[in-house]
């Protein structure tokens, strides 16, 4: 009777004949998130994967591995012949151990049998554990509806016996769907568009627009520590930082005053796209939510998108800015993204922003400008910072 880690992968069971695929993806961004942990060996039985590790680093182990995306449960777990008499007494040292943590009255004990030739089935086997957990524990009792814990017991090549069930992220491995660019303000909303797209499997870069020295170097290092808090999930973070001032200075002395923000908004997305074509990506991901600023009504989401032709993810649109805040608290952004330092989007922005833009009234304004040459002006000068 050992200790092993027990990983459930969710909808990457259903992936058929790339199922493979998907696991190896998986298995290796376990392994990059452990890091220097020592562990043994990481297999696959029967629509899991297993880690063998010393127990006492089973807490680290998991407080790593629940942040790759793709993993629904982790447990640890005992590791038994298919044995009965094996299974009772790693029933009975399981539910000891948990006794000891908390005060349990009620359970219920869960069976799947995935080896067909194991010769009770399912519902005889928890019937089977259900009394002998009655007879060992005094003060448990049976509750098929509401228990205080579960006893779970897999049947396969070997037999796992488990109670706790620690919840991942779910989602696709990192790698899997391609690489997005993500504008990354300072703000609440980007981070968690950055890791929604990359919980569906996205490679996530970053750049950051900023009007520095109208901007401070403290909203620039607000965002890079945004940027490795992401880096958690998404491994290693790379951030294009790009001054936009002068683009700024040229629309304010140009154009209305009232288009400022789509004009600016505009710029970032022709810079983005041109960053993320010269680097292979494959969509542009934004923090934008319907309706939650002037610049995000429909009208002007489209004069937006048509200043580009690459795809612009936006992952938030529908979600309020209650659901946004939960996810970055969970996220482990939030208290970064409050803190009080400007970024360029305050800069210049007209008191009464247009929200029903007409794209030709828009494209006229940029006719005032140079609009090639300051795009290629920020992007020779941006910085590039690699976050770990």
């Amino acid at each position: 009777m050992d200790k092993v880690i027990s990983v459930s992968i969710g909808e990457i069971a259903l992936k058929g004949q790339n199922r493979k695929y998907f696991e190896d993806q998986l298995i290796s961004k376990m392994r990059n998130a452990m890091g220097e942990i020592s562990y043994g060996k990481i297999y696959k039985e029967q629509g899991k994967i297993y880690i063998e590790a010393a127990e006492e680093d089973f807490p680290e182990i998991i407080n790593r591995i629940k942040k790759v995306f793709g993993l629904v449960y982790i447990s640890p777990c005992y590791r038994v012949g298919k044995d009965m008499e094996e299974i009772e007494s790693a029933s009975i040292e399981i539910i000891r151990e948990k006794l000891r943590e908390e005060n349990m009255k009620t359970f219920k004990v869960e069976t799947n049998r995935v080896d067909k030739s194991f010769p009770m089935k399912s519902p005889e086997v928890s019937k089977h554990m259900g009394a002998v957990i009655l007879k060992n524990f005094e003060g448990l009792d049976v509750d098929v509806h509401n228990p205080n814990f579960y006893l779970y017991i897999d049947i396969k090549k070997n037999a796992y016996i488990y109670i706790d069930r620690i919840e991942g992220y779910r989602g696709m491995p990192i790698g899997t769907n391609g690489h997005g660019l993500l504008l990354l303000s300072g703000g609440i909303d980007s981070p968690v568009a950055g890791f929604m797209m990359a919980k569906r499997g996205m490679n996530i870069s970053g750049v950051h627009f900023h009007s520095y020295p109208f901007t401070s170097e403290r909203a620039e290092e607000k965002v890079k520590n945004l940027a490795k808090s992401l880096s958690l999930y998404t491994g290693n973070f790379r951030l294009y930082s790009v001054n936009i001032l002068d683009i700024q200075k040229e629309l304010n002395k140009n154009c209305p005053e009232k288009e400022m923000t789509i004009l600016s908004r505009r710029f970032m997305m022709r810079i983005a796209e041109k960053i993320a074509l010269s680097n292979n990506m494959d969509a542009l991901i934004t923090g934008e939510s319907l309706g939650q600023v002037a610049s995000q009504t429909i009208k002007g989401i489209s004069v937006v998108n048509a200043a580009v032709n690459m795809p612009i993810l936006r992952p938030l649109i529908g979600l309020d800015k209650i659901d946004i805040i939960d996810i970055a608290q969970d996220i482990d952004t939030y208290e970064t993204s409050i803190l009080p330092y400007d970024d360029c989007c305050t800069l210049f922005a007209p008191k009464h922003p247009v929200t029903n833009p007409k794209l030709h009234f828009i494209e006229e304004s940029e006719s005032n400008i140079d609009v090639g040459a300051l795009v290629e002006k920020a992007i020779e000068n941006m910085e590039i910072y690699n976050i770990k």
